[in-house]
């Protein structure tokens, strides 16, 4: 099975629960049936936000800086500079 199958099963596998339970096709408590389960699909929006900005805030956090690789990056910069500079572009 592909990750996108997997993918795909999951979640026509948790649509089809929550539908059931939206639905009233399973015995639930009245309060959680008409407080909770019409809200669910929003929290979850709002928990997997919060979820890919702590992970993007983590790995900015955990960023590496590499001295070699910015000297190298100048240095492409001024030889392009050159390059330009001979085909009569001006660069500031």
């Amino acid at each position: 099975m592909t990750r996108a199958q997997q993918t795909l099963s999951i979640g026509l596998l948790l649509s089809s629960i929550y539908m059931v339970a939206f639905l009233g096709l399973a015995p639930l408590p009245e309060k959680l049936q008409t407080d909770v389960i019409p809200v669910l699909p929003f929290w979850a929006i709002v928990t997997f936000g919060a979820y890919l900005l702590a992970k993007l805030g983590y790995g900015v956090l955990t960023f590496n800086d590499v001295p070699q690789a910015h000297q190298e990056l100048v240095k492409q910069i001024e030889q392009a500079r050159v390059e330009l500079k001979k085909k009569g572009v001006e660069v500031n």
